[in-house]
């Protein structure tokens, strides 16, 4: 009943802290959280040494029943989801707003991501989609002001949306398969006649996926739900850390269920290169701190699509890496920009100077994720990028895409970087448990690239080898990278006025709509032609 737990433990401890009037309750949800991560660790290294691990709730066992299912990718992002929530609590516990209500809707949001990894039947993950997007939704609006309601019920609304495509693709499989079991239907498409009868099923869940992936030109509602100003900062890190991810392991269980009969990895390509382009360019039209942070986990999602649709062992892997390293230096970011926020008391990147004097500690940390998410070697970020860049090495003109959107990434954060220096007064202080919890991130993204190919070789069974030469080249690449992105942003991208203007594109919630349509539509009509 391991899995299960895993699931239950974290929903049980938020019924009870909220049921609960005892007032050292959080330290409770501190021991049942430590116990959730230490099962977690345990359910992963017992699939590490066994294999997969299945487990059928109910009576029903096989494509009937409800099976959980853990493998060593959905076990770590488990593992990862546990780590990044506790951290996360810790933080945080000191704020006035971490009540009950509050810790309730947060726990209950781990058990629902965790029971999405682990899901292996569609209504099941359509059950879980749907709950989970209500419960972010109102985090989102939890401080209750005009713009965090407003943007808080443009995310519900439009992923209500999309879930309703997802509802119709889900009555079209079982019309076809007479199962829901995504095991189950993997080993069946092979035997399916006619492949013509799978495009429609898989326009329709690919629609709903894509759009909770935040992929071209589905990610407009990214940013109104990860950078909405009263949003929590743990919130925002939690949804750019881990609950997008739910979107792309999704979209990796998906396309590696439909391949047999359908092939959209070239379509992909595509979508992640413009997805990952467009991210940056938005990103680098911000002057809003947690707006550019947003629009650069749309970009990083493009380049993890982007990788995980190449024809490449190296490539999957690296991207699927790379899920798990963004979700760590993603988080760390938008924690430390919420506690420079608070500082300054403004959002605006041109206002916010000196951070490196008035708080040298964040600064230390924010420069680790920030080596992090642009590849500097050494750091988590340069193996999942080495890996995706392995795996096309043979491909020059998409090997130079891939450089490509990485010196988009280096420009971003380039600016991102011009609120640490400047002068600024002194005296600012970080409580304990904010140091700890950061000091912990920043550990993990100098963790992910130090013991990168250990790593790799646990979760993928891929052997892979960097000599002192590699690491050499690597680092004048990486060294040229920031000396061209830094030549861009301080000569260029001022007499750029394209970056001024497009800031201000937003999409209206009729706009979106029709953006979920029109991708349908496309979709559609491009497996038609093509099969």
């Amino acid at each position: 009943m391991t899995l299960f737990w895993l699931v239950v433990l974290p929903i049980i401890t938020a019924l009870i802290g909220y049921l609960s009037h005892y007032k050292r309750i959080f330290i409770l949800i501190g021991i049942a959280q430590l116990c959730t991560v230490g099962v977690a660790i345990v359910t992963f290294i017992q699939v590490i040494l066994y294999g997969p691990m299945t487990q059928a709730l109910g009576d029903y066992e096989g494509s009937i029943g409800i099976n959980l299912v853990a493998d060593p990718i959905s076990s770590f992002f488990v593992v990862l989801t546990c780590f990044l929530f506790t951290a996360m609590l810790l933080f945080n516990y000191h704020k006035s707003y971490m009540n009950r209500l509050f810790l309730f809707l947060f726990l209950t949001l781990q058990g629902l991501i965790i029971a999405i990894f682990l899901s292996n039947d569609l209504f099941d993950i359509y059950t879980l989609l749907e709950v989970s997007t209500v419960v972010v939704s109102i985090l989102i609006m939890y401080k209750r002001d005009s713009q965090s309601i407003y943007d808080g019920m443009v995310y519900l609304l439009t992923n209500l949306v999309s879930m309703a495509f997802f509802l119709f693709g889900l009555g079209y499989v079982y019309k076809i398969f007479g199962t829901l079991d995504l095991t189950a239907i993997k080993a069946a498409i092979p035997y399916v006649e006619n492949t013509d009868t799978l495009i429609l099923p898989y326009v329709f869940l690919i629609t709903a996926i894509s759009l909770k992936s935040a992929i071209m030109p589905l990610f407009s509602w990214l940013p109104r739900a990860h950078g909405t100003p009263s949003a929590p900062s743990i919130v925002s890190a939690v949804l750019s850390g881990i609950f997008v991810k739910g979107g792309v392991y999704l979209f990796i269980r998906f396309q590696d269920t439909f391949a047999m009969g359908l092939d959209t990895s070239y379509i992909f390509i595509l979508i992640g290169f413009a997805t990952a382009v467009i991210g940056f360019v938005f990103a680098l039209s911000q002057t809003d701190l947690k707006l550019l942070l947003a629009y650069s986990t749309v970009s990083q999602i493009g380049l993890i699509v982007f990788g995980l649709s190449l024809e490449s062992d190296y490539s999957y892997y690296g991207a699927v890496y790379h899920i798990m390293n963004h979700a760590v230096f993603k988080a760390t970011l938008f924690l430390t920009a919420g506690m420079i926020i608070e500082e300054y008391e403004t959002r605006d990147i041109r206002k916010i100077k000196g951070v490196f004097k008035r708080m040298p500690f964040i600064a230390i940390i924010t420069v680790i994720a920030i080596m992090g998410i642009t590849g500097a070697p050494l750091f988590n970020g340069s193996v999942s990028k080495s890996l995706i860049q392995k795996g096309i090495s043979y491909q020059s003109y998409l090997e130079y895409g891939l450089i490509f959107i990485n010196l988009g990434t280096i420009i971003t954060y380039i600016k991102y970087a011009t609120i640490l220096t400047g002068d600024h007064k002194k005296g600012h202080r970080v409580r304990w448990n904010q140091k700890v919890a950061l000091s912990i991130l920043a550990f993990a993204c100098v963790l992910g690239g130090l013991l990168g190919q250990w790593f790799v070789g646990i979760l993928f069974d891929l052997n892979i080898t960097l000599s002192f030469t590699d690491l050499i080249n690597k680092s004048l690449v990486y060294l040229v990278s920031i000396l061209i992105g830094y030549t861009f942003y301080k000569y260029w991208y001022p007499k750029i006025h394209f970056f001024k203007t497009i800031w201000e594109v937003e999409l209206s919630f009729n706009e979106i709509i029709f953006s979920i349509v029109f991708f349908f539509g496309s979709f559609l009509s491009y497996l038609l032609i093509i099969y």
